[in-house]
């Protein structure tokens, strides 16, 4: 039988990527689509659902048919934890909704959440496993983890599968490029304890690939698996392979102290709070920043699955940065 797969933030940087791989693999993919959403980057042969996730006439005909539902729509920025949780939390709990009315014969519901979910770890070599006890220092980590409670919430009656990357990059990321665009002026501005600081990364490409094989593993449904690289990476080992990409001669690094970053935050904060926007940093941000060890394990998903993430940090950062050049971003 062909595989119907629905597809949430498609018009995403991860989103984008999963389309064209399940194109190439001939899957019947459906895209659900906000009202605002563009739909100019979507394959010719998507069948197109707009609407909201509070509107259950739409998300009743969006799951409808459908053998299997990758979820990754959600929100990364949110004034309050009541944004967070308008973005994260209740589009998740109404299409669970719509998927215990209106299809339940549902193989799979894979939900993208994220290493934020789980917190930081205490060590940097190792990291967090899947047995270890979240603990978010943030309001959208705290959002993503009420997600995945949610789901469990729903295990008996659907198939659910959970995945928590770490940071991602790779072409049409916007997140990482702001640090390649610091290296490739010879500058670096960091936070908290950079030559303490060690963090887990995946390619794009091998992150689509771990959630597709997570998908269609008999072996996890109810389970959660973190989609890693093999090992974690220091600033260093990352200034290292990025600067014969970079071409930057000396790098000039400048760590900003808490009590200046804080206040910046409440600043920042305070104007976002007169202006109804949301700032581009504030206090609940610098405290994602200042952590010491964004390291997760994924051994678990080697062996329940099969996956291994196979691209070389070298070889990444190298279609990355040269992507990044050939639309001007750097």
């Amino acid at each position: 039988m062909k595989e119907t797969i629905l597809l949430t933030g498609s018009t995403g940087f991860i989103g984008q990527r999963l389309l064209h791989y399940l194109a190439e693999e001939k899957c019947h993919i459906k895209v659900l689509l906000r009202p605002e959403s563009p739909q100019t980057a979507l394959p010719f042969d998507c069948e197109i659902v707009r609407g909201s996730f509070d509107d259950s006439q739409t998300l009743a005909k969006a799951v409808r048919g459908t053998t299997h539902i990758m979820h990754l729509a959600g929100v990364t920025k949110a004034r309050d934890e009541d944004g967070y949780d308008a973005g994260n939390v209740m589009p998740l709990q109404n299409l669970l909704a719509a998927v215990r009315h209106e299809c339940p014969d549902l193989k799979r519901f894979l939900y993208v959440s994220s290493l934020a979910a789980a917190g930081p770890a205490p060590e940097g070599i190792t990291g967090l496993t899947e047995s270890d006890a979240p603990a978010p220092v943030s309001a959208y980590g705290r959002s993503k983890l009420r997600a995945e409670t949610s789901c469990h919430a729903q295990a008996r009656h659907i198939p659910i599968t959970i995945v928590r990357p770490p940071a991602v990059y790779g072409p049409g990321d916007k997140d990482v490029l702001q640090i390649f665009q610091m290296m490739a002026k010879g500058v670096l501005i960091g936070a908290g304890h950079p030559q303490k600081q060690r963090f887990s990364l995946i390619y794009v490409d091998d992150l689509v690939t771990g959630m597709v094989q997570a998908m269609r593993a008999e072996n996890a449904v109810n389970r959660t698996y973190y989609l890693t690289s093999p090992t974690a990476y220091s600033w260093n080992e990352l200034i290292a392979q990025a600067q014969p990409l970079l071409g930057f001669k000396k790098l000039r690094q400048f760590t900003l102290p808490m009590p200046f970053l804080l206040g910046v935050a409440g600043l920042m904060g305070a104007i976002g709070e007169l202006q109804g926007k949301v700032p581009l940093i504030n206090r609940d941000k610098v405290n994602e920043l200042v952590q010491n060890y964004w390291v997760c394990s994924g051994k678990q998903a080697q062996l329940d699955f099969g996956f291994t993430a196979t691209t070389p940090l070298q070889a990444g950062l190298a279609t990355t940065i040269a992507w990044y050049r050939k639309k001007g971003w750097l």
